[in-house]
């Protein structure tokens, strides 16, 4: 497997990661695991994690799009066809832009090539912004293609990345997985809830809660913006936003600053992957605000596993799984987010039936079965069909 993510870190796309390899375990594959060399170690039966070597100068990476990610893209490569050529494997599993190399080397090793299409490249650099001029878009959509067109497997993330591939022409076996799996979720105790709402200080209080990374399509600043409204409704309400980094946090604070909210804000750092958890348990209502993007981000599931009211801009990020009935679905404006909060806030039936709906959705659609089933389906598929070639239309 080749994941060009620092791993692990607690975010979208190396959670995904961790999912997968933990999920293979399961069924009984070991896994060399070729990554940055950046992130924590995990323990998880039969992984083994190969890092690549850190080039000089740069001391970490962000998300998304970067030069500092271009630079170790070459290293990992070079660490995954070392690792290709010196040891036999069944099957080489790629993720993200390490499609384009795995395809090469799986096809030098003789093995079958599976793409783990966590989003489609060309789109990534127009969410990002970063190089998002035309020339790039189109090298990358050209990477697109190659790396779809030497696969003989795609694991598309959400419904709206599967309907892409199959319109681009792409006629080999796909698996719709969603990012849902959450091996042993922990369970927290009413009083480790108690202590962490009074460590907080939101005694008392209603709890809006976000979870993720700050990244500026995350549309915090409408939350931000939404604030003054919720707070003429439901004076007591607390905003809790847990993730990111310190810039980030110093720059969400300095808007709550501006719209004079700022004792209304909790800002927490990063916490621990279980922790997460135990965060969304002290929630009266979870707030995703994100204002673009077609790629369901990973919290919508563990929003629903929680089991709490959840406001979402209706987007199609987030409508391709959430409805009418599991969430409070608004327009992506601070307007509209107030009233959804101030709804949710205020109607005790509506907030229980919007969490019991998320519940049973979790359940029903995003279980550890369905999960385990579709990725074993994909590899016998892949695995007993062997490497061939596989042309677009």
């Amino acid at each position: 497997m080749v994941a060009p993510q620092p791993f692990f870190r607690p975010r979208g796309t190396p959670f995904s990661v961790l999912h997968r390899v933990r999920a293979l375990s399961r069924l009984g594959h070991t896994v060399d695991l070729v990554t940055y060399p950046f992130g924590e170690s995990v323990e998880v039966p039969g992984l083994k994690i190969h890092r690549s070597v850190r080039p000089p100068g740069v001391r970490d990476v962000p998300i998304g799009p970067s030069i500092p990610k271009l630079l170790l893209d070459g290293p990992l490569f070079y660490r995954a066809w070392s690792l290709a050529r010196r040891a036999e494997f069944n099957l080489l599993h790629s993720h993200e832009e390490a499609g384009v190399v795995g395809a090469r080397i799986a096809r030098a090793a003789g093995v079958p090539h599976l793409y783990d299409m966590h989003s489609s490249l060309p789109q990534q650099i127009s969410n990002f912004g970063h190089f998002n001029w035309a020339p790039v878009r189109a090298a990358f959509r050209a990477i697109e293609r190659y790396t779809l067109a030497r696969s003989d497997g795609v694991i598309a993330i959400c419904p709206e990345l599967e309907e892409h591939v199959v319109a681009s022409g792409y006629r080999g076996p796909v698996a719709m997985i969603e990012n849902t799996l959450d091996f042993d979720v922990p369970e927290f105790s009413a009083a480790e809830q108690e202590e962490l709402r009074a460590r907080l200080g939101l005694r008392g209080h209603p709890v809006a809660l976000y979870t993720g990374t700050l990244e500026e399509y995350q549309g915090l600043d409408m939350l931000i913006e939404a604030a003054p409204a919720v707070l003429r409704r439901v004076p007591q309400t607390r905003f809790v936003i847990v993730g990111g980094t310190s810039p980030q946090i110093e720059h969400l604070r300095e808007l709550a600053k501006g719209q004079a909210v700022e004792s209304a804000f909790v800002f927490v750092p990063a916490v621990p992957p279980t922790d997460v958890f135990l965060y969304h348990m002290i929630a009266d209502v979870l707030v995703t605000t994100r204002s673009r993007g077609t790629n369901t981000p990973l919290k919508v599931y563990q929003y629903l596993r929680a089991g709490r009211p959840i406001v979402a801009t209706a987007i199609r990020s987030h409508t391709q799984v959430l409805d009418e009935q599991s969430a409070e679905l608004v327009a992506a404006d601070p307007a509209a987010v107030a009233a959804g909060l101030v709804r949710v806030l205020t109607d005790s039936s509506r907030a229980q039936s919007l969490a019991e709906s998320a519940g049973r959705l979790a359940r029903q659609r995003y279980g550890e079965e369905v999960y385990l089933e579709r990725l074993s389906e994909i590899l016998d598929r892949v695995i007993t069909a062997g490497p061939r070639m596989r042309a677009l239309a």
